[in-house]
């Protein structure tokens, strides 16, 4: 009976947090963060251009390679050892992926060249 109450309980916060998770993708953004203007000078004359926004991960490419390596390092930390190898692994997982993000792949800028006439 207190197995049946135990499952009720984790299966309500499960869901919970999935409720919790979707807000995020609900709330709507400012409309400033919508437009990317881009100043294009030709001529001695300014125009504005739109600019396509730069999708999530690649604004945001540190961070996201490394929650990736900690959460997976988390989880094959629990398979193998339980709690404590959970958090062993995602220690592991967090320097392997911030050693990949900072060290060996790093951001490739891309520089463009304007010429001023």
């Amino acid at each position: 009976m207190i197995i049946m109450k135990t499952k009720r309980y984790v299966l309500s916060f499960v869901i919970m947090a999935l409720f919790g998770g979707m807000l995020i993708f609900a709330t709507p953004e400012s409309t400033a963060a919508q437009t990317y203007m881009q100043r294009v000078v030709r001529n001695g004359r300014v125009r504005y251009v739109r600019v396509k926004k730069p999708n999530f991960y690649r604004r945001h490419r540190n961070l996201s390679n490394i929650a990736i390596g900690t959460g997976g390092g988390a989880i094959i930390g629990a398979l193998i050892g339980g709690r404590r190898g959970a958090l062993i692994g995602a220690g592991v997982g967090a320097g392997g992926s911030a050693l990949y993000t900072y060290v060996w792949n790093k951001k490739k800028h891309r520089y463009i060249k304007v010429r001023r006439g």
